[in-house]
C-alpha cells in the first residue's frame, strides 16, 4: 500500500513538473487575427516548418473562409515585413480602378453624386489584388509548397466554421442587402444561428483551383468567367483584360523615428504611414507621457495632431504611380512644428480654420488585420479588406465569395466625403488602373534597434488613430500589449469637426472639460473604434499578444 502510494505520488509530481515545464516554455511564434480558426491555421503551418510568410498566406486564406465580411480573395491589402536580420519591405496588393473607369463615373448629368453607385453593386467593384499578392509573397519568401499553404483553408471550407454571436449580428444586419443584390436564394441570405456550422463547398472548389493553378486559378479560366459574369450581371465594368493586367507592387515602406523607436508602416497609396509619422512628430515636442492616459491633456494633444494630419491627407495623398506624393515634405519636422504652431491648450482649433499645409511643391470598419512572428524572428503585419462590410454585397454564387466595393475609396467628386466621411481631392480622383487611397496602417516598431511591436487594425478612417493610440499606450503609458489593445479609444479626422468616443468608456467630467474648451463631441456616433491585433516582444525576447476584445479576435501560439 505504501509502495503504491509512493508510485502515485511520484506520478503526480512528474505530471505537475511537466505542466509547469509546459507553462514556462517560451513562445517561439504567434499569430493574432480576427478568428481563432485562422490564427490556428497560421500556427499549423509554422509547426510544419513554415516561416511567417507561409503563415501569412495560409492565415489570409483562412480568414477568407471564416470571416467573409473582410477576409477575402476578391479584395486587396498591404503587407509590411521585417526579416530576422532587420531588413524591411512592403507589398502593395491594393485593388485598381478598371480600364473602363472614368473620373465622373459616379456623377449625374449635373455633377451630383449618384447614391450608392460607388458602394453597392457591380459598379463599386475594383480589380482585386489579394490572390496575386499572396502568390507574390510566396514566390519571394515562401518555404513550403503553395499547395500546402492553401490546403488548410480548403479543409476549413468543407468542414465549416462556427457562427459566433457577433458574426450572427453581422449576417443579420446585412441579409436584406445580400438578397437585394443577389436574389432570395443567395448563400448568405439564410438565417444563420449562433453555433451553426457554415460549410461552403463552392468556395472550397474555388480554393482548389487556386491551389492547383496558383494566381491563374483566380485571374484566368473558369473562376475568371464566374467573376466577370457576376460583375456584369450587377452592373459592373471589370473585364478579363483587367484581371490579366493586375500585378502587385513591392514598395519602400515609410520609416520615421519617435524618441528611441523606429516605426515602419505602409507608404502610399496607403495614407497610414505618412499620417502616423505626422502624428508622432507633431506630439513629440510635448512629452505626452507626462500626462495621464486618456486625460483631457493627452486627448487634446492627440486630437489636434489628428485634425491637422487628416487635413493634409485629403489634399496630398494618392497613388504614387499617378501623383507625385510629397512624402518628404509631409514628414519634415520643421513643417510639422509649424502645423502645430497655432495649437492652444485653452481653446480647441476649428477644422474650418485648419486647411491642408502649404508645401513647396475614404474605408470600412470591416477591414481585417493580422500580425505574425515566427521562430526565426521574421515579423509580418498585414491589413486586407473588401472595404465595406461584405464589400459591394455582390456574391459569386458558383464561386462562393464576396466582391469588394473599393471604388468608394476614390474621391467620386473632389471635395465630397466618401462612405466614411473622408474628404479627398484631385490626388485621389478616379483614373483607369489607378489604386485608390487607403487608411490601412500595417506597422512594425523597433525599440533600441530590437523588434518591439507588430500591429494594425481595421476601422476605415479610424485605423490610423487606433494604431497611433496603441503604440502610445505601450510606450508612453507603459501598458502591456493586451491592456494597450483593449484600452478605450477616441477619434478625430478633421472633417466632420467632432471627437468620437467609444460608448460608456469616458467620464462625463472629461467630456465636459473638453466641451468647455470648445471641442465638439458627437456621442450619437459613438461606436467601437478599430480592432487592433498586436504582438509585443520585450527586451528579453519574450513574446506576448493582444487580441482585440471588440471582435472574436484570437491569438494562437507555437511553443518548442
Amino acid at each position: 500500500m505504501i509502495n503504491s502510494y509512493k508510485v502515485y505520488l511520484l506520478l503526480f509530481l512528474l505530471i505537475v513538473n511537466s505542466c509547469e515545464s509546459f507553462i514556462k516554455r517560451p513562445v517561439k511564434a504567434a499569430v493574432v487575427s480576427a478568428r481563432k480558426e485562422a490564427s490556428d491555421i497560421g500556427i499549423e503551418i509554422m509547426s510544419k516548418g513554415g516561416n511567417a510568410f507561409d503563415a501569412m498566406i495560409a492565415t489570409g486564406l483562412a480568414l477568407s473562409v471564416c470571416y467573409p465580411n473582410a477576409g477575402n480573395i476578391a479584395g486587396g491589402g498591404f503587407l509590411v515585413y521585417r526579416t530576422y536580420d532587420g531588413k524591411y519591405g512592403s507589398l502593395d496588393y491594393r485593388e485598381k480602378a478598371p480600364l473602363l473607369a472614368n473620373r465622373d463615373m459616379y456623377l449625374d448629368s449635373i455633377g451630383n453624386i449618384l447614391p450608392e453607385k460607388s458602394t453597392l453593386g457591380g459598379l463599386a467593384i475594383g480589380v482585386p489584388g489579394t490572390v496575386a499578392g499572396l502568390f507574390e509573397v510566396h514566390k519571394k519568401f515562401g518555404s513550403l509548397s503553395w499547395e500546402t499553404l492553401v490546403e488548410p483553408s480548403i479543409r476549413l471550407a468543407k468542414i465549416g466554421y462556427t457562427v459566433t454571436k457577433k458574426q450572427k449580428k453581422s449576417f443579420d444586419s446585412n441579409r436584406d442587402k445580400f438578397i437585394e443584390i443577389n436574389g432570395k436564394n443567395t448563400f448568405y441570405g439564410k438565417n444563420f444561428k449562433i453555433g451553426d456550422k457554415i460549410s461552403n463547398l463552392e468556395y472550397a472548389n474555388t480554393l482548389e483551383l487556386i491551389k492547383k493553378y496558383g494566381k491563374s486559378g483566380f485571374y484566368e479560366g473558369i473562376n475568371a468567367e464566374r467573376f466577370i459574369n457576376s460583375v456584369k450581371q450587377s452592373g459592373g465594368i471589370i473585364s478579363k483584360d483587367d484581371l490579366l493586367a493586375y500585378s502587385p507592387v513591392w514598395r519602400d515602406p515609410i520609416q520615421f523615428k519617435y524618441k528611441d523607436l523606429l516605426i515602419t508602416s505602409m507608404s502610399p497609396p496607403s495614407s497610414g504611414g505618412v499620417c502616423l509619422g505626422q502624428l508622432f512628430k507633431m506630439i513629440e515636442p510635448y512629452n505626452i507621457g507626462q500626462y495621464n492616459h486618456n486625460s483631457s491633456e493627452s486627448i487634446q494633444l492627440m486630437v489636434e495632431a489628428e485634425r491637422r494630419s487628416y487635413a493634409d491627407r485629403s489634399e496630398f495623398l494618392g497613388d504614387p504611380d499617378f501623383f507625385d506624393v510629397p512624402t518628404n515634405q509631409l514628414l519634415d519636422s520643421i513643417y510639422l512644428i509649424n502645423r502645430m504652431s497655432d495649437f492652444n491648450w485653452n481653446q480647441a482649433s476649428l477644422s474650418t480654420d485648419i486647411k491642408y499645409g502649404e508645401l513647396s511643391i475614404r474605408e470600412s470598419d470591416e477591414t481585417t488585420h493580422y500580425s505574425i512572428i515566427d521562430k526565426y524572428g521574421n515579423a509580418i503585419s498585414v491589413t486586407t479588406t473588401l472595404n465595406g462590410s461584405y464589400g459591394s454585397k455582390v456574391y459569386v454564387e458558383d464561386g462562393g465569395y464576396f466582391l469588394n466595393n473599393e471604388m468608394d475609396d476614390f474621391s467620386s467628386k473632389p471635395g465630397s466625403p466618401n462612405m466614411f466621411g473622408l474628404l479627398g481631392n484631385e490626388a485621389n480622383s478616379i483614373h483607369p488602373e489607378k489604386r485608390m487611397l487607403s487608411s490601412m496602417t500595417p506597422t512594425i516598431v523597433e525599440k533600441n534597434k530590437k523588434l518591439y511591436l507588430i500591429l494594425g487594425s481595421p476601422g476605415g478612417s479610424k485605423i490610423i488613430t487606433s494604431v497611433f493610440q496603441t503604440i502610445i499606450n505601450t510606450y508612453e503609458f507603459k501598458m502591456n500589449i493586451q491592456q494597450a489593445v483593449s484600452s478605450s479609444r477616441f477619434h478625430h479626422q478633421w472633417m466632420p469637426d467632432e471627437i468620437i468616443f467609444e460608448p460608456n468608456k469616458f467620464s462625463d467630467y472629461l467630456i465636459d472639460d473638453l466641451k468647455s474648451k470648445g471641442y465638439l463631441i458627437n456621442l450619437d456616433k459613438s461606436t467601437s473604434i478599430g480592432r487592433v491585433d498586436a504582438i509585443m516582444v520585450d527586451e528579453n525576447g519574450f513574446i506576448t499578444c493582444g487580441a482585440d476584445p471588440r471582435g472574436d479576435d484570437f491569438a494562437s501560439y507555437f511553443r518548442q
